[in-house]
């Protein structure tokens, strides 16, 4: 099942991976996350509510299964959204091969007053507004930035959305978080899988062609036949449930072939996640250093310092302002 050679599913589990995989037969290329103690950690050190951990659970697993696909070390993969719904900005950085983290900004009343009232689905916690998916390499390469529209769907539609307008490859993607409980606790547990067909000829992946907008009435949207590798590939990845993607007792492997085992499927080396803040004092210090002094005095705390919070891992480092005012 691995690679070229064919040996039995392996029903050991693992944690904080990525495992890349492909159904050869329906021309599939996919990856699948599945998520333990870097999500909980995250999650755990914020304390967020129940449904904000949630929803940046799945954050984290969708920006991980986009980002992992990069391959030069130190590429930064961003996702972050600005919208006007309780949870009004999340933010992943996903650092090649392997780094992660990420926060989440709600309003605690607005998130009280919808959790009173609102049925399934993490949507609405988002509203109105944009994600953004950032690639940065670095230096003096270019940085590529897609955005896709966000008007009150979850992570998996607002990624389908991208792919078919954006990247126009017909790709799957589902995504689920949950609390594991064991003798010892609870923790947090995320997963994802992202299915993509890419056959050789371009021809074949293209989707259907997305509407202008500005066609006569009555004129009818051109016909589009979905390629059959892709409708039985699809049909097959959309079986996967929720509790599967974040069962520890369920081995990668064993949840793939479970999947795909009608028409054969390969995987290769899985790649480990873990979670990591790039925050530091000597990067905290050199941001001071960018503020005016004016700025930098109204930083001031009650003792006499200036106090930094890292969003990210809630890490505090306290600077004396005189050294920022001596001679660089």
């Amino acid at each position: 099942m691995s690679g070229d050679v064919s040996r039995p599913v392996s029903d050991q589990g693992q944690d904080d991976i990525v495992l890349p995989f492909a159904v050869e037969p329906l021309d599939l290329r996919g990856r699948l996350a599945r998520l333990g103690p870097s999500v909980d950690r995250i999650l755990k050190r914020h304390d967020y509510p129940r449904a904000v951990s949630q929803l940046l659970g799945e954050a984290m697993a969708l920006a991980v299964l986009l980002g992992s696909s990069l391959e030069k070390s130190g590429t930064r993969f961003q996702l972050q959204t600005k919208s006007d719904g309780p949870v009004d900005m999340i933010v992943v950085d996903f650092d090649a091969p392997d780094r992660l983290r990420a926060f989440a900004r709600f309003d605690s009343a607005r998130l009280a007053a919808m959790e009173a009232a609102r049925g399934a689905g993490t949507g609405p916690l988002l509203g109105s507004g944009h994600l953004a998916f950032t690639i940065d390499q670095g230096g003096d390469n270019a940085r590529y930035q897609g955005i896709v529209a966000l008007t009150g769907q979850d992570f998996e539609a607002a990624a389908h959305e991208y792919f078919r307008a954006s990247e126009q490859i017909p790709t799957l993607v589902r995504l689920a978080v949950a609390q594991s409980v064991t003798s010892g606790g609870t923790s947090w547990r995320a997963g994802g899988l992202l299915a993509q067909f890419l056959p050789e000829s371009p021809e074949r992946r293209r989707p259907a062609d997305l509407d202008p907008g500005d066609a006569p009435a009555g004129t009818a949207p051109p016909e589009h036949v979905e390629d059959e590798a892709w409708r039985e590939a699809r049909a097959l990845a959309a079986t996967v449930e929720d509790h599967e993607l974040a069962d520890p007792a369920l081995s990668s492997e064993r949840l793939l072939y479970r999947l795909f085992q009608e028409r054969g499927v390969s995987v290769f080396p899985a790649r480990p996640i873990g979670e990591a803040c790039r925050c530091s004092p000597d990067r905290i210090r050199s941001m001071l250093r960018s503020f005016s002094p004016e700025d930098r005095r109204a930083m001031i705390g009650d003792d006499g310092k200036i106090g930094v919070t890292c969003e990210f891992c809630s890490s505090r480092n306290a600077f004396e302002p005189g050294e920022f005012e001596a001679p660089q």
